[in-house]
């Protein structure tokens, strides 16, 4: 799996899966993977790629190169996946390649995270959590970046990383004199900086951890050493900061003043920003002359002593948390000592969202002192928890802006109240900043300049919690100097320079501790299973949660899975979450009705198209099956879908695939229209349609189950890759599908949940899938009693047996047979009936009943040849070869298996030649002839792993392991086997497991080596 893959570059290049490593080969392959790694989750094009390994001058064979080390990359990666099927890993895009890793998976990337988190938590004053993250930072090195790998981007990187390395070093260093750990700081930079003599911070964190120690004697001296080098070797004194920090030692004073005076250096000061109640150099205390000068409060819009208002006298710009000074505007109020702080209390309760608000914080306040984002939007669907999350982040970074905060809601999906306009906002605003009420402009642009003209040269908040949309707030958004932070169910990436957070469903962890806090760690701990299951019956929404844990802590009777049993009900799952003025349902309706009473035709027939989209139960669908739900064009649907996904009311699930949520799937279902039965008609149609073209596209020689026609425009595929790669995809939603309309009382749609049914039987039989080959047609052979359907009961015991038979429930699949038999006698079909004494030959065959099988094969082949059914002579053949091979009967065995492979090959019936061939190998190995069964065995196996039919697969590997050990080659068959043994383990098939471990014991022991099982 991707997940379990790690890479390394900060050290030699490596990577690693599940902790075993990855041989990735030359170091040309070993920088393509660097680069590609570098950047992981985008698109890398081949240029970059040429230029990194070889630089101006490639030569003309690069790109050959590039093909052939990625190749050699995706085999070591992904050791498991066929030569046919696309890479999930390393795919090709446009013009390049692309890694498809999260980025935490590179250790660079998570270091580089690391450092990020660290300066973060310094900026809030949690300087030990910093020295945590840091040293996790570094923790991540194993020598010199890119080690032995050449070429323009590793030399590149190698040097960026070592600087960043060397910065992380400084912060640590810098956390550990914050917190009052000097020795611990000069180990770190003594070494360093006798490796680095002219980097001046290392040298500056040097002299203030002797002086700390106090050794002011060699803090002297270290500055000294540091001018000579730096004279010697670059030709320049000591920078302002180097020459502060020695003016500092020189006083021997303990803690730096909070002010200096004009003349006097300032103390030197960390690279972290200050935490809140800290001046930037740490916390504010007394001086030997009296008690520290108070801090300049929030509110005064005054310089420093000696400064002009808003700046130094140098020009440079206001310390880090300064005030400024507004622009004055004629005819306006000035912006008094009382700026507004209007932001909401912060919740006690709030739980979780770390990610997310070093993401925020970073954005409205980053730790290197960069100005803001103007524009940060935090999306999601209802209930996510977008404004508690704004208020808490807001709170956090709120000194940051010192001329105010403003907040409102702006009601755009509050039930039966109206959104707030543009112009009620900006009327709200400029009365908050002084302004009276009667000279607010009634027009919004005139509105809007006067809100730009008072918030100009100041530093401000602005939250706008539930805004409709961009064009809610798009007239605030132009004033300068301050950031906004919104809060709206849907996307406003579309902003100039917004920065948007979609903010999802809480992880399994933060949403228990939600619930421990409501309803007590003690309830919620009890029975983690049931508690896992509360998480997921409420879709990991906050709001959710905090409604079932309000429930839970008002009934104290109650356990966990008293309130999970109720919650199982779909039927009253939303009235159950409901508690005081709290409850899930209408915050969904608000999204809702914002849609289906909106102004445009699109958000009108998005409505239409979600409160459809809860009819099916399925876990994701295509445009193609929401435009049959809808009776329109897939253009349409998909327009309609990409609104809700805006909307935050569908989640996108991988390209051109959507995915509705348990709980918006249940409000759908009650907002659904009057008439369903037509909609459910359409898409199932369109299922079925569907996967019998792809059934027929995958194997064409197969006999397809014969079913009423459909009038539906199936999904497209053109080959036998495509049409399994469509059933590998959709079988979950087909099986599903299936099932639900079997269950309707409906008979129309009852029929059309077995005709899908029947058209799912190849690729099931293929993809060895027997439990849910065998539930469906359960439910399909009850479908059929009940609506009188011979031919369907026919299909159905058919099915049912050949599902058991995978399982080895032999017994079952004879009884269900001689039913088959005993229906396609009383329907006078000659067909159907030959067909099932050949799957009695099999059966009998696979229970050593081999004269039986014998019988039922020779009737077969009459039939079929009275006839005309040349697929059923293939199979007597093959089925009367497999019962004399049984018998011993080797030379007559051979004549029907050769006869039957000459009539497969004759007609390209590559499915039927495939088995032949398996079996012919399995006669040959019998007849001590392993070289002619090799190569049987080895034309089998592609066959079968390329149409993926895993039975055979299995089967023909442990048939060539034992090929290989009968001629010797032990390495050879111990490839064999070792593929052979996990894939039996993955299927559940005891015998077939038995078998492989017996053979896999045979190796072994022929190679004097015992067997390891991994545990």
């Amino acid at each position: 799996m991707a997940e379990d893959i790690r890479i390394s570059l900060l050290g030699p290049v490596s990577a690693a899966r599940g902790g075993a490593v990855i041989d990735l080969g030359s170091p040309r392959r070993q920088a393509v993977l660097a680069i590609l790694a570098s950047r992981a989750g985008r698109v890398v094009p081949m240029n970059r790629l040429i230029d990194g390994v070889w630089g101006d001058q490639p030569p003309r064979t690069a790109e050959q190169s590039v093909y052939t080390y990625v190749a050699g990359l995706r085999k070591v990666l992904e050791p498991s996946r066929s030569r046919r099927e696309r890479s999930g890993l390393l795919a090709g895009d446009t013009g390049g390649y692309v890694l498809r890793l999260d980025p935490h998976q590179v250790d660079t990337t998570l270091f580089l995270r690391h450092v990020e988190a660290a300066g973060l938590s310094a900026g809030t004053g949690a300087h030990d959590e910093a020295l945590r993250l840091l040293d996790a930072a570094l923790s991540l090195w194993r020598g010199e970046p890119l080690t032995g790998v050449s070429g323009p981007f590793a030399d590149a990187e190698r040097a960026r990383l070592t600087d960043h390395r060397l910065t992380a070093a400084e912060y640590r260093a810098e956390a550990l004199l914050r917190l009052d750990r000097p020795h611990d700081a000069l180990m770190s930079v003594r070494d360093l900086t006798r490796r680095h003599p002219i980097r001046e911070r290392l040298r500056e964190l040097l002299m203030l951890a002797l002086f700390r120690c106090g050794r002011r004697a060699e803090a002297l001296a270290a500055f000294e050493e540091g001018r000579r080098v730096l004279r010697d070797e670059l030709g320049v004194d000591p920078g302002e900061s180097l020459r502060r920090s020695h003016a500092l030692v020189l006083r021997g004073e303990p803690t730096p003043p909070s002010h200096p005076a004009p003349d006097e250096p300032s103390a030197p000061t960390v690279a972290f920003p200050a935490a809140p109640g800290e001046t930037p150099n740490g916390p504010a205390t007394a001086s030997p002359s009296g008690p520290a000068a108070p801090a300049e409060g929030p509110d005064q819009a005054v310089g420093r002593p000696g400064e002009p208002a808003g700046g130094s006298a140098d020009g440079r710009a206001p310390a880090l948390g300064a005030p400024t000074s507004g622009v004055p505007v004629p005819g306006v109020p000035a912006l008094g000592a009382q700026a507004p702080r209007q932001l909401p209390r912060d919740l006690a309760g709030f739980v979780g969202r770390a990610k997310e608000i070093i993401r925020l914080k970073s954005l409205l306040a980053p730790w290197d002192g960069a100005p803001p984002s103007p524009l940060v939007a935090i999306s999601g669907p209802p209930g996510v928890g977008k404004s508690a999350l704004a208020v808490r982040i807001a709170n956090l970074v709120r000194d940051r802006f010192p001329d105010g905060q403003l907040y409102v809601n702006l009601r755009g999906a509050t039930v039966n109240l109206p959104a707030l306009s543009p112009l009620d906002v900006l009327g709200r605003f400029l009365r908050a900043l002084g302004t009276d009420g009667e000279a607010v402009p009634a027009e919004v642009d005139e509105a809007a300049a006067l809100w730009r003209s008072r918030l100009a040269g100041r530093r401000m908040l602005v939250l706008l919690d539930d805004a409709a949309g961009l064009g809610q707030i798009q007239p605030l958004l132009s004033a300068p100097g301050a950031t906004f932070l919104v809060t709206s169910r849907e996307t406003l990436a579309a902003g100039d320079d917004c920065a948007q957070l979609h903010l999802s469903r809480m992880p399994l962890s933060e949403a228990v501790t939600v619930l421990a806090k409501l309803a007590g760690a003690g309830r919620v701990g009890a029975d983690p299973a049931e508690t896992a299951w509360l998480v997921r019956l409420c879709d990991g929404l906050p709001l959710a949660l905090r409604i079932a844990g309000a429930r839970l802590a008002d009934r104290p009777g109650w356990s966990v899975s008293t309130l999970t049993g109720r919650l199982r009900d779909e039927h009253r799952r939303l009235q159950e979450l409901e508690a005081g003025e709290l409850a899930v349902r209408a915050s969904l309706a608000a999204s809702w009705s914002a849609l289906s009473d909106g102004a445009r035709p699109l958000d009108r027939t998005a409505a239409h198209t979600m409160s459809l989209l809860g009819l099916l139960h399925v876990h994701d669908l295509t445009a193609e099956v929401a435009g049959a739900l809808l009776g329109t064009g897939t253009d349409e649907a998909e327009r309609a879908l990409e609104r809700l996904v805006d909307a935050h009311l569908l989640d996108p699930a991988g390209p051109g695939r959507y995915q509705q949520h348990d709980l918006i799937r249940l409000f759908a279902a009650e907002v659904a229209p009057d008439d369903t039965t037509g909609p459910l008609i359409r898409a199932l149609s369109h299922y079925v349609a569907s996967a019998r073209l792809a059934s027929t596209t995958m194997d064409p020689h197969r006999v397809q189950p014969e079913a009423d026609a459909v009038t539906a425009e199936p999904h497209h595929v053109s080959s036998p890759d495509e049409a399994r790669a469509w059933l590998d995809r959709e079988e979950p939603n087909l099986v599903a599908v299936a099932g639900q309309a079997m269950s309707s009382q409906d008979d129309r749609l009852a029929r059309l949940g077995v005709a899908l049914t029947f058209a799912l039987f190849w690729y099931q039989h293929y993809a060895h899938q027997p439990e849910h080959q065998i539930a469906l047609n359960l439910q399909a052979l009850s479908v059929c009693e009940r609506l009188g359907d011979r031919r369907g009961l026919y299909h159905a015991h058919g099915h049912v047996a050949s599902g058991l038979s995978f399982q080895q429930r032999m017994t079952q699949v004879v009884e269900h047979l001689h039913a088959q038999l005993a229906l396609a006698k009383e329907l006078g079909d000659a067909f159907s009936e030959q067909r099932t004494l050949g799957n009695l030959a099999n059966a009998e065959n696979k229970l050593g009943g081999h004269e039986r099988a014998l019988s039922y094969a020779s009737r077969q082949l009459l039939i079929a040849r009275r006839i005309g059914a040349e697929v059923g002579v293939r199979y007597a053949h093959l089925m009367a070869g497999s019962a004399c091979h049984g018998l011993d009967r080797a030379s007559e065995a051979r004549e029907h298996l050769e006869a039957a492979m000459a009539a497969a090959e004759a007609v390209g019936d590559t499915g039927q030649a495939g088995n032949i061939r398996m079996v012919l190998g399995e006669v040959c190995l019998a007849q001590d002839e392993p070289r002619t069964a090799l190569e049987h065995l080895r034309q089998a196996l592609v066959f079968n792993r390329t149409h993926g039919i895993r039975m055979g697969e299995l089967r023909c590997l442990v048939r060539l392991s034992r090929a290989c050990r009968m001629l010797g080659d032990a390495r050879a068959a111990l490839t064999h086997i070792g593929e052979g043994v996990p894939l039996a383990r993955t299927m559940g098939t005891d015998l077939w497991l038995e078998r492989a471990q017996e053979e896999q014991r045979a190796v072994h022991e022929l190679l004097g080596v015992p067997v390891v099982h991994l545990v």
